[in-house]
């Protein structure tokens, strides 16, 4: 077992300390708290992620339009310099 890098000795020794400390009746609310705390920061986590990867797409759509985009105005370009210089 894992936690974060710390192992099975390290969990338990954190376990016996948080019992001596807040005692049995508060052990159980804090667990949950710490809980619900862990689920609120883990659901911010995923919305901010597919924001990112949002933004990420949209991008990428769009940039293939603006390359095009970009190339055409330099054809266009390119047959106005060539007919200006026909005159």
């Amino acid at each position: 077992m894992n936690i974060f890098g710390v192992g099975l000795p390290e969990v338990t020794v954190i376990l016996i300390l948080a019992l001596l400390i807040f005692g049995p009746k508060k052990l159980p609310e804090l667990g949950k708290q710490l809980g619900k705390t862990l689920k609120s920061l883990k659901k911010a986590s995923n919305e901010f992620q597919n924001e990112i990867d949002q933004v990420m797409k949209e991008d990428k759509d769009e940039s293939p339009k603006s390359i095009e985009s970009n190339q055409t105005n330099e054809i266009n370009q390119e047959k106005i310099d060539s007919e200006n210089s026909k005159k």
